[in-house]
């Protein structure tokens, strides 16, 4: 008899269990909202929302092949003065679990982000930033998870377009969606959403952002001399592929969206303050920007001590406008009047006519002892580089789960890029590296690594440091 009463008691335990579950199973499909995107050469995308991270403001899984990948979009009102920015953060993440695979450190976990996390949040960053209305300045975190990977697709792309949707479906103010597709280019026919195998073969390797109406939003790649006519033709063939995934992300923002918030523009300027910094600045700003004896800094300095002076003599005859509203006014001024002198005389700030080019210079072999050294030197920005030669096995050695999402299999090419302070006559605390140290150096070294033989013997190590900045 108690055999038998434990036997109903166990029954009755697993039905509910079972209930319970399949309860749960029904709540997530009933939330749940998909779409495709078909592209011309049969490959999917797929997109959901709705059943993931519902507490966020925005949240969409987009997955192509086996490759998933989640983001959650969350925006929050900015107290205080408007940055003068939009001030958007894309933190992506690739966990090792993604991959079915164990962190190789000594800890067993995830560490800091790798400069594969930071490039591919740069290029999420990138592709959504322009789409934000003007005088929206809400803090805005775009969170990206890497929730399986297959090996097949790199989850750049795929992270694209979760973000375009994640922000679609939120009530966060902008004007997307966007869709992203990579293009190759095998023989000269042009592959949509190319494999890494695929990659492998192809000239190109070419990630094309659009939004509606075929508008180009963002390009970003690389490729061995190709051919202008053969990359115009791919940077067609992917916005033409864009419009898919734009309209596979309207109708799920159709169907699983919420209404945009409605947000108040904190940097607008009362035109009686510009005005009146006009009036106090225009004259003096003009023979500043037509005194072709100054240089970087003594040009800077010159504007600052004019914007402190412009800002104490508002604050002195009791305008309308607080310090902050009266700098902005001054930064509306200078960017007028430095616009209407360029395209007025056609002569820049430095003396220099529109199609002129700052003076270049170059040395090389500085230090003996090194296998290269180079200084070059543009007007006023100045950057050295160094070059090392070693032994391949020295090269650092790529994880499983780099190359599963991306990775050079051989990578016998660094390229480190650095931007001290003082470039720029600035005290920092130092630090690691910047991701924007970080992306410039991976865009250097991608355009230089065509240009090495294809089966070098050695490693090569090149070190760029910019030592003065003016510009580009």
């Amino acid at each position: 008899m108690t055999v038998l009463r434990r036997l109903c008691r166990s029954w009755s335990i697993l039905r509910t269990q079972h209930t319970r579950r399949r309860l749960s199973t029904r709540a997530f499909l009933c939330d749940k909202v998909d779409v495709k995107a078909e592209f011309s050469n049969g490959r999917t995308l797929c997109l959901e929302s709705g059943g993931y991270a519902r507490m966020a403001d925005g949240a969409a899984v987009a997955t192509l092949g086996n490759t998933s990948v989640l983001i959650t979009a969350v925006s929050k009102p900015r107290p205080g003065p408007s940055p003068g920015f939009m001030p958007l953060t894309v933190d992506y993440r690739q966990k090792y679990a993604a991959a079915g695979r164990i962190p190789s450190n000594y800890l067993r976990r995830e560490m800091a982000p790798t400069d594969k996390e930071i490039l591919t949040g740069r290029v999420i960053d990138r592709s959504v930033r322009p789409l934000f209305p003007e005088g929206f300045h809400g803090d805005t975190q775009l969170s990206c998870q890497l929730m399986a990977v297959d090996g097949l697709y790199d989850p750049d792309v795929v992270s694209i377009n979760a973000a375009s949707a994640a922000l679609a479906v939120s009530d966060i103010p902008w004007e997307g969606p966007v869709g992203a597709v990579r293009v190759g280019l095998i023989d000269g026919e042009v592959i949509v959403q190319p494999t890494r195998r695929e990659l492998t073969k192809s000239s190109l390797n070419l990630i094309v952002t659009a939004a509606d109406h075929k508008l180009i939003v963002m390009l970003e790649g690389g490729g061995d001399n190709v051919l202008q006519q053969d990359l115009m033709k791919a940077i067609k063939v992917g916005t033409k592929e864009c419009q898919n995934v734009v309209r596979a992300i309207q109708q799920l923002a159709k169907d699983a969206g919420k209404p945009k918030r409605s947000f108040t523009n904190i940097i607008t300027v009362p035109q009686e303050v510009l005005q009146a910094v006009s009036m106090l600045s225009e004259t003096r700003l003009r023979s500043i920007f037509t005194d072709f004896s100054h240089d970087k800094v003594s040009r800077d300095e010159a504007v600052n001590t004019l914007r402190q002076d412009v800002i104490q003599k508002v604050m002195e005859e009791g305008g309308p406008a607080d310090p902050h509203t009266t700098h902005l006014a001054f930064s509306q001024v200078t960017r007028r009047v430095f616009r209407e002198l360029l395209l007025d005389q056609e002569t820049r700030c430095d003396g220099r006519t529109l199609d002129e080019l700052r003076p270049i210079s170059c040395n090389v072999d500085l230090f003996r002892p090194l296998h290269g050294s180079s200084l070059f030197q543009r007007g006023q920005t100045q950057v050295q580089c160094t070059v090392a030669f070693d032994a391949p096995e020295n090269m650092p050695k790529l994880d499983p789960l780099l190359e599963a999402t991306g990775g050079h299999r051989d990578r016998n090419f660094i390229l480190h890029y650095t931007f001290p302070s003082f470039a720029t006559n600035e005290v920092s605390r130092g630090g690691p590296l910047s991701r924007r140290e970080v992306g410039h150096g991976a865009l250097a070294e991608k355009a230089l690594r065509p240009l090495l033989p294809p089966s070098f013997p050695f490693a090569i190590l090149l070190t760029s440091t910019v030592f003065e900045s003016n510009g580009g």
